[in-house]
């Protein structure tokens, strides 16, 4: 079930280091990349509640299947892709099936383990998230560059499908099925709901740019952040009957855990604007290779390997500071990629970019890591899961928000400047968002919990 987690995990980092190569080839607009990488993200972030309470009442075994199965097809769909809409649509079935699978992958692990186990489970888990981030990177680059059987960037596709069927038949074997006692049938109507809002949302402000940032795009996200509050408001009251609240508005009421999805979705959506438009920076504008970009923005992931594994024990010791110091060493991580763009002239050093890269890395293991464990101190223990629900559901909307406004800022400049200009007129706006996470961290407990998952 790791290995299936670990092919969205690693699709994250992956194509972003291909997007350039993806662009030419298929000759895609601005806007048709930051799709390509935010309907991925948009997708799970829709579906990702919908899929856990279904595997509740259906059986979690039976979901993580289908929801591998569904990712092997998605991903040699986006392997043929022949144009943009295509790839964006593959890539939507993708982050579709990529929310069938981890909240499977998470409530199994719940419900198979205990106590010990159950903890270096989900330390495994985050170990393997960490290296999927550094890996993705590595492999995109290399997959690319190296046009096996003339295939270019699909490869990055290509390679799970042999992966999706080993889990397949694996998991027939090896997985046990379980259910929740007592499920209830999920909300399929707030599902509903819930698709249109994000929709609502992140379509304007993706399409805002190249459509002259129209009055009903500006009525469009103000309607879907309605209705996603209407949607919040309903499942509040639903107390009693059969159907599942969608939306476990009620942990919200703590405010620690309010702050701390609020941080989990500002922090992704910096880190994902940052790392399309330092691809873009790199390659288009540097003259980088896909290897040679993935092997310098492997500094970033060196960083965070140092910090992440002490993270978690200064966090039960130290709580929030640790996080705040996190969001300033990343603060200060892009400001000094920022500086070294500023002097890069017509091609920058790997070397100049590598300092800052290490730096961010290391805030992001102290940041990320313990955030989870921090946060659910405060969160009754039945509670873990759908606590841990709507943290993902915060990621990955943060990213597509993240590659809607940091890719809107880039490529409004790029239009009237070069790779450079665009590229050191969005930094300070990731910057600033790190900083703005070392704030939100400020209203987390104290403290942090050794077994937060019960």
């Amino acid at each position: 079930m790791i290995v299936a987690a670990l092919m969205d995990l690693i699709d994250v980092t992956i194509v972003n280091v291909a997007l350039p190569t993806v662009q030419r080839d298929l000759g895609a607009s601005a806007t048709q990349i930051e799709w390509v990488v935010s309907a991925y993200m948009l997708a799970f972030a829709a579906l990702l509640l919908l899929a856990g309470r279904l595997g509740d009442l259906v059986g979690r075994k039976r979901m993580f299947m289908i929801g591998v199965a569904a990712f092997g097809v998605a991903s040699l769909l986006s392997a043929v892709a022949q144009d943009p809409t295509w790839l964006i649509g593959a890539r939507t079935l993708q982050g579709a099936a990529a929310a069938v699978i981890i909240p499977q992958v998470l409530a199994t692990a719940r419900a198979i383990f205990d106590g010990q186990e159950r903890g270096s489970v989900f330390e495994l888990y985050g170990a393997i998230g960490g290296m999927a981030s550094a890996a993705g990177l590595l492999l995109g680059g290399v997959l690319t560059d190296a046009d096996l059987f003339g295939w270019g960037w699909r490869t990055i596709f290509v390679v799970n499908i042999p992966v999706a069927l080993g889990v397949l038949v694996a998991a027939a074997v090896l997985v046990p099925e379980t259910r929740a006692r007592e499920a209830k049938r999920p909300d399929l109507l707030g599902a509903a709901i819930l698709v249109g809002a994000l929709v609502a949302i992140v379509f304007p402000l993706l399409e805002g740019r190249r459509l002259g940032w129209p009055a009903w795009g500006w009525g469009c996200l103000a309607l879907g952040i309605v209705a996603l509050g209407a949607l919040g408001l309903v499942d509040a009251r639903r107390r009693h009957g059969d159907v599942a609240a969608l939306l476990p508005t009620r942990l919200f009421a703590y405010r620690a855990f309010a702050a701390g999805a609020l941080l989990q979705l500002t922090f992704f959506a910096a880190m994902q604007g940052f790392s399309l438009t330092l691809a873009l920076w790199v390659q288009s504008g540097q003259g980088f290779s896909p290897i040679r970009a993935g092997l310098t923005t492997v500094a970033f992931s060196v960083g965070a390997f140092i910090t992440a594994p002490i993270a978690p024990q200064l966090a039960v010791r130290a709580g929030r500071i640790v996080m705040v110091a996190g969001a300033a060493l990343m603060a200060a991580g892009i400001v000094g990629v920022d500086i070294a763009a500023h002097h890069a002239g017509n091609e920058v050093s790997p070397w100049a970019l590598v300092p800052g890269l290490a730096v961010a890395g290391a805030g992001l293991g102290l940041l990320v890591v313990p955030l989870t464990n921090v946060v659910l101190s405060v969160v009754p223990r039945d509670e873990a899961g759908e606590a841990s629900g709507v943290f993902s559901t915060a990621q990955q909307l943060g990213g597509a928000l993240g590659v809607a406004i940091v890719g809107t800022i880039f490529f409004d400049r790029l239009a009237s400047a070069g790779f450079t200009d665009a590229f050191t007129r969005a930094a300070p706006f990731v910057a600033a968002a790190f900083a703005a996470c070392g704030l939100l961290a400020l209203m987390l407990p104290r403290t942090a919990v050794l077994d937060p998952y019960g």
